[in-house]
């Protein structure tokens, strides 16, 4: 475009005044000052509700959840208000973006439903950050608690991100919180074996170790007649945290007890027996 030969002569500013600056200014001004004056207080209305909710010891990462939602609704009300000042159709406006939500809401069903699961997470509260939890397919410590996925470091320290989708609609098992944990083993025995030294060894190994819990008092007794073997129950409580110290431990000192004292940990076997007089075998 050339500006060289532009004549600013050439422009009615009398018809650009009476025509769009006298009806329309006023309008214009009012809804710019609806729009700042409205985004300044709902910065402050939304601090504030924060500031309220800390107080109330609500859950941190509930606590920006909500702020941020209150914060876009509010933003939208104002950015509503100041439309309505200028003169725009509202109701029009209102049902464009119902109709554009609803298209982005199918286009993006996954996704919505990830946020809906994150949201009962955060209501409900079946594990909080630091427990180690299983689900979704996973396992690991959660570390947080996003509003879409949840973000977990397993064991191995590796990073895993499960979908709150997949979390919610599955089982999910937390195993750190409750202040204490069962140890489940089982320990089996010859049938030729001293029974009564077996659950000696193991209650002397047990009362010895302070990381087990006196209430409730170990369980210790015969679970079952196997077929090659019989298999003593053996499950003390400790404190969760020592849970997968204290059971290693238990399972090596009562290992190398048993072999001390001459007592077999029968294992899967087949005899075959060779018949020599008729060149037949037979397998037990």
């Amino acid at each position: 475009m050339n500006f060289e030969n532009f004549d600013l002569s050439q422009i009615d500013f009398e018809k650009i005044l009476v025509e769009f600056i006298i009806p329309y200014g006023p309008n214009l001004i009012f809804s710019l000052l609806i729009l700042l004056i409205g985004l300044f207080a709902v910065k402050i209305a939304v601090g504030m509700i924060g500031k309220t909710l800390t107080k109330t010891k609500l859950d941190a990462m509930l606590n920006n959840f909500l702020s941020n939602i209150l914060r876009w609704v509010l933003i939208l009300l104002v950015i509503v208000a100041a439309l309505d000042q200028l003169g725009v159709d509202t109701t029009s406006f209102i049902a464009v973006l119902g109709a554009a939500g609803l298209a982005v809401g199918l286009a993006l069903k996954d996704s919505l439903q990830n946020f809906a699961s994150g949201v009962m997470l955060i209501l409900f509260r079946p594990f909080r950050t630091g427990d180690f939890i299983e689900a979704g397919g996973a396992e690991g410590v959660v570390e947080e608690i996003r509003i879409f996925s949840t973000q977990m470091r397993t064991p191995d320290n590796r990073e895993v991100i499960v979908p709150n989708s997949d979390i919610y609609s599955g089982k999910i098992t937390n195993n750190t919180i409750r202040e204490t944990r069962r140890i489940d083993m089982v320990f089996g025995i010859g049938y030729e074996d001293d029974l009564r030294a077996a659950k000696e060894i193991i209650e002397k190994i047990i009362s010895s170790d302070d990381r087990i819990l006196t209430d409730p008092a170990p369980f210790i007794a015969v679970g079952e007649l196997g077929a090659s073997s019989v298999d003593i129950l053996v499950r003390p409580w400790v404190k969760t945290p020592d849970y997968f110290a204290t059971k290693c431990d238990l399972l090596e000192k009562i290992k190398v007890a048993f072999d001390d004292a001459g007592i077999s940990i029968p294992y899967p076997q087949m005899d075959v027996h060779f018949d020599s007089a008729n060149g037949e075998s037979a397998a037990k």
